[in-house]
Formats: structure tokens, sequence, C-alpha cells
């Protein structure tokens, strides 16, 4: 049975065969026993109702199977036998463009040089699912090929609950993830319902199918870097960046630190991940010795190179040897996903990679145990390091979030609202202020062609509209503009695509508008083919995130939600192809709520209208929230929205005299 068969069948009507274990693929870890015995029975009754009861009795013994090897039921047996790539747009099996657009964004998500997890379905940060077991992939795919353009999709946390009749100008698919009651919302929570296969962990843009591999955190990582050394004053040449973390995202450091011209270590302990990543020209080097490693980085400061090593081995060995050494680094951060610290998002140094996932699974209260332990003797060092003039910040994964829910000496002696920590996240001191104040976030597009030649054209628009726009662009935005003018030019250079033809850079919302409206024309013009556009949800306006996008919010306000619920209701009304909201993302389930979209371009004048409401609406809502919080920059960008827009007219915030509030006696 071929691609388009296989699709179309959906849920096979006589079984497959069983298919073995494959451990040549990097796996996710075994979940921990968290179900009753009760629970296990509605767990078995949950999966087999995606089949015909005739198979129930061969299928259960499997599933409880998988239940109590892995803590999960994935339904490997329902693994498609076509391989897992984003194909040319005019090879899916659909009725509409708009859904084989999406289909197209979902195999991306899986595709084994893209997920990190890809026979467990999860694309990044170790629980980033696309969908819980294999049963929902089947089925949705199945769902978008019979879609018309009347109907939407609609998805509770990876199980596609059916088309229901919309019309032209409504979303195609509407995706929830992990939305849970709040007083549901805690690790133990996520760990239990989605054991029972009725909510998943979406991370971000995994389970919005808007992912496109490393690319999209190599260039928001190359920009904090980059803005990161402007903040110490200081050249990234021959300078040191450390951090740790392969897998996923994280897998982007080394290549941002080598654009960005800096020396990166970063430390990893899988040693799959890390030979992928030296396999796919991430990283150039691999060292398995700390002494070597010494020397390694020595050669480099002397003779001022830019190249990125990676250390098979544990980030706290990394940063006590280098204190030993007394190796200056420049910056410091972590990346390691701390989101999910008890489930292989963080190995302690104290165990093996090995016996730590035995550890997980079968002795999770002593794993926790090892994990903060680890998290208090990484925190010691790093300390040691700040006091010899290295700037550290969080980037973002929750790593002083659990090192102060470890007792780590990461809390500030002079704390105020909203800096609460002795060191800063890389939002509130970099991203915040110079990007996403002014409007200026993670804009990415995908190439439904699949060919190369047209991402190379829509690169070449794109830098051309970025100049024309830099030519009038007032002061402020001056330097966001040339970065991304600059990281524009080199992107075929980089060889940055992994997966789907895309590409990202920063942009506020008359780039990206101007940039779309562009592409558009061009696909108007035959010049290229359909394109999708998007977003990370890491972005002006797409979440609500006290310890990460938000946290340059000191009005008080970082603890709700408001903006990234508005923002996807906002963007469904206005033109998105399909829209998604999220509990959980790179910070933690119940740490934040995140939404995002998805828009096609057909060359049409519906088109050309949905992409100007929706753009213009998706980027300044989130400055209209920062502008509120009294934020200087968003102050300013809101001011130049108004001016652009007659429709636009937002509260503005009158400032208190700090004079004023110094002179009370407060009770």
């Amino acid at each position: 049975m071929g691609f388009k068969q296989q699709v179309l069948e959906g849920i096979p009507e006589h079984l497959p065969a069983p298919k073995l274990y494959d451990n040549s693929i990097n796996h996710a870890p075994i979940r921990k026993d968290i179900l009753s015995i009760e629970e296990k029975k509605l767990a078995l009754q949950n999966a087999l109702r995606y089949f015909d009861k005739k198979y129930h009795g061969v299928l259960i013994e499997e599933f409880k199977s998988e239940l109590e090897t892995y803590g999960r039921i994935y339904m490997y047996r329902f693994r498609p036998d076509y391989k897992m790539y984003a194909r040319p747009i005019d090879e899916y099996p659909a009725k509409s463009k708009q859904a084989a657009a999406i289909m197209l964004m979902i195999q991306n998500n899986l595709d084994y040089a893209v997920a990190q997890h890809p026979h467990e379905l999860i694309t990044y940060g170790g629980n980033g699912g696309v969908f819980s077991n294999w049963a929902q992939y089947r089925l949705t795919m199945k769902y978008l090929a019979e879609m018309n353009d009347e109907q939407t999709l609609v998805m509770y946390s990876g199980h596609p609950m059916g088309l229901f009749p919309s019309h032209k100008e409504a979303p195609r698919v509407v995706v929830t993830n992990g939305m849970m009651i709040p007083n549901y919302s805690k690790p133990d929570d996520w760990e239990k319902y989605n054991a029972l296969g009725v909510t998943q962990y979406g991370q971000m843009t995994a389970g919005s199918y808007m992912y496109i591999g490393p690319q999209g955190i190599v260039h928001g990582t190359t920009i904090t870097v980059l803005n990161g050394f402007r903040k110490i004053g200081k050249s990234p040449k021959g300078n040191l960046f450390v951090t740790s973390g392969l897998g996923g995202m994280s897998g982007a450091q080394p290549k941002a630190g080598n654009i960005a011209g800096c020396i990166t270590v970063c430390a990893e302990v899988n040693p799959k991940i890390t030979q992928v990543r030296l396999d796919q020209g991430w990283i150039d080097e691999k060292i398995t010795d700390l002494d070597a490693l010494v020397l390694r980085v020595h050669k480099a400061k002397a003779e001022k190179e830019t190249i990125s090593i990676a250390y098979l081995g544990n980030i706290v060995d990394v940063w006590e040897k280098f204190d030993e050494a007394n190796i200056h680094i420049d910056l410091g951060s972590d990346q390691t996903s701390l989101h999910n610290p008890w489930a292989g998002g963080y190995y302690p140094v104290s165990l093996s990679f090995e016996a730590s996932n035995k550890m997980m699974a079968e002795q999770p209260e002593l794993f926790k145990e090892k994990v903060q332990e680890s998290l208090r003797r990484q925190v010691n060092a790093i300390n040691k390091h700040t006091k010899k003039g290295t700037y550290f910040f969080d980037y973002g994964n929750a790593f002083l979030l659990e090192a102060s829910r470890a007792g780590a000496d990461v809390m500030s002696n002079t704390p105020s609202i909203g800096r609460e920590f002795k060191y800063p996240s890389y939002v509130q001191d970099i991203m915040g202020p110079m990007c996403f104040d002014y409007g200026f976030g993670p804009f990415r597009w995908v190439c439904a062609s699949g060919n190369p030649k047209d991402l190379e054209k829509t690169d070449k628009i794109a830098c051309q509209v970025l100049e024309k726009l830099m030519e009038t662009a007032p002061k402020e935005i001056q330097q966001q503009m040339a970065d991304n003018i600059q990281w524009i030019k080199g992107a075929q250079d980089n060889k940055l695509v992994v997966g789907s033809q895309a590409r990202i850079l920063y942009a506020d919302a008359e780039g990206r508008v101007k940039i779309a409206e562009a592409f558009n024309n061009a696909i108007k013009n035959n010049d290229i083919e359909y394109v999708v556009l998007g977003r990370d949800h890491h972005d002006v306006s797409g979440t609500d995130s006290p310890y990460r996008e938000t946290s340059n919010i000191y009005d008080g306000s970082r603890f709700t939600a408001d903006m990234a619920i508005h923002n996807v209701i906002g963007d469904s009304f206005r033109g998105a192809t399909w829209v998604s909201i999220h509990n959980g993302g790179g910070v933690g389930w119940g740490e934040v709520i995140n939404g995002g979209f998805g828009m096609v371009l057909d060359g049409s004048i519906e088109a050309d209208k949905r992409l100007k409401q929706m753009l213009f609406w998706d980027v300044n809502n989130g400055i209209s929230r920062r502008s509120w919080a009294r934020n200087e920059g968003a102050i300013f960008a809101i001011k130049r929205a108004m001016e652009s827009e007659p429709n636009l007219n937002v509260t503005l915030p009158h400032i208190v005299d700090d004079e004023l509030l110094n002179g009370l006696e407060l009770k």
C-alpha cells in the first residue's frame, strides 16, 4: 500500500504486523509507574476505543505490555511503513490545499532528522508531543485528507475529535494541548493524565505543527549571544560561551555560537544525540575528557577561534573543572529541559546516563533527590565563576526556578518584584527590552513545494523587504533590522535547514506584513509555490510565561494569561489557517500558557486580506500589553503602530514620578 493509500486508510481495517523496538532510534525515557490498577484498566479502555472490538483481545495484551514497559501506550504496531518527512504539498491526498499544508507540517515535526523521539511522537524537550499515540496520528491524517474548506478539525490534546461544519474563513484546525483545570496542572498530573491517554504536553511548536528543526532556536540564540556580548562590552571573537544540552531545541546552541563568532562549549550526556549533532554539522568537535577539553579551550582562546565543542559528559563537571583550571567564561547559561526535570530533562552529575534512565523510572523520589543535589552543586560552581566576572543568564528553561526549589543559592539579596533571582532571565535583560517590547519576534515560513529554490527566492524577497524598511526605520530599531538582514544574507551559507524548506527571522508587525505580502504576490505571479507562515510561540504576544516571555513585565501581571488567550482568539477570526493554545512549554507544565498559529499563502486576494489583518493583530496585541506594563520600548512601538493604523486605539499608561512613591510612608 502506497503513501496516499495509507493516509486515506486511517486506522487500518486489518491489523498490521507488530513492529520491533528499534534500538538505533533515540527513544523517550521510560516514564514512571504512576497509575493505580483501576487507572491502568482505564488507560487500556481509552486506548482500545480507537479499534474495532474484534481486535481488542490481541491489542489489550500488547498495550498492557507497553504501559508496563514504557509507562505509556504508544501503539508502536501502528507506526506507518512510509518514510516520515515533509513531502511537497501536491503529494498529499487532500481535498483542501490548506489541509495538505497542515499534513506537511505534522510530518515535518515527526521527521527523524527533526524529532527528538520520533517513535514516541515527541518532537523536542523530552515530552513535547505531536500526538500521544499512532492511532491519533493516523486518524488525524485521514480527517485532513477528507476535509473540505467548509470544515474545521477539532484537536483535543492530540486526539482528533472530528470534523465540524464551519466556513471558508474559519481556521481549518483548532488545537488545544494540556488545557487542564488549574488545580490539576502539576508535573505529576501530566504524568498521570498523559499515561491515561487523555492529555499531552504540546510544548510550543511541537503540538501546534510549527517546528522547523533547530533553526528556530539557532536564530534566537544567535541574537541572544550577540546581544549578550554587547551587554558586557565584548566582541564574541575569542571569548567563551558555556552551556549544556544538545537534544531537541538546545542542539542549536553551538551552531548559534559559530554564527555569532565565539568559542562555544556545550555539554551533553546522551551519546546518541551528541553524535547526531556532530554528523549534522551542528558541532565542530566532540571531546570526552575534561583535561583535553581544558587544553582545547586554551588553544581556541589563544588563537581567537570560532569553534563549537561538545563535551560528552555532565555540565556540572565542566563548570567545576573550568573553575579549577581558571578558565574565564564570558557568557554562561543552561538549556537542559528543566521544565521536565524528573523525566529525562536533566541528568544529575552523580549518575551515568544509563543509571539515570533506570532510576527515574524505578526510584523516582530518589532520582528527584539526585537532580536537586546536582542543581545545588551546579549553582555553587556557577557562583564561583560569576564572582570572577562571568555573565550568567537563565535561558528560559526553568533552570533558576528549579534550582531555587532545590535550595540552591540563586536568590537575590535585594529582591524586587520580578527580580527575585540573582541572575536574570535572558528575556529580562536581552530579548524583552531589545526585541519583544519593540515587536520583534520569531517570524517563520515554510516553502510548501519542498523546493530549495523556492526557499532561496523567499530569502531574497525577505532581505529586499527588510533593506527597504531599514531605510526609513527609526533609530530605536536599527540594530534589530541590521542583525536580521545580516542573518538572512548568511542563511544559505550556514546550512540551517533540517527537515522542511523553512526559514526564520525576527521581524516586527510591519516587517511581517510586508514580507508576507511580497510572498503572496510572488505566488500569484507563479514565481514560487504556496508558503506556510507561522512563528514560535516564544514571541511578543503568543505566550504568558512569568519566568520567560513575560518576565520583563513588572506591573504584577506576569502571572496572568489573558494575552495568550486573546491572541489565539483574535488570530482565529482574523484569518489563521490553524490556531493552537497550550498549557506548558519550555518552562514547564503549569508554568505557562502559550498560543500559536499557521497561515497558508496561496496567492489569492483573500490570503492578502487575511495576512494583513492577522499579522498586525498578532504582534500589536502583545506590544499593547507590554506598553500598559510601562515598558518604555513598547510605549514607543504602540504609538508608532497607532500612527500607521487609524483603527488602532490603545490605552496608554500615565507614568508616576518615583519621587511621589518614595516619599510615601506605607504600613
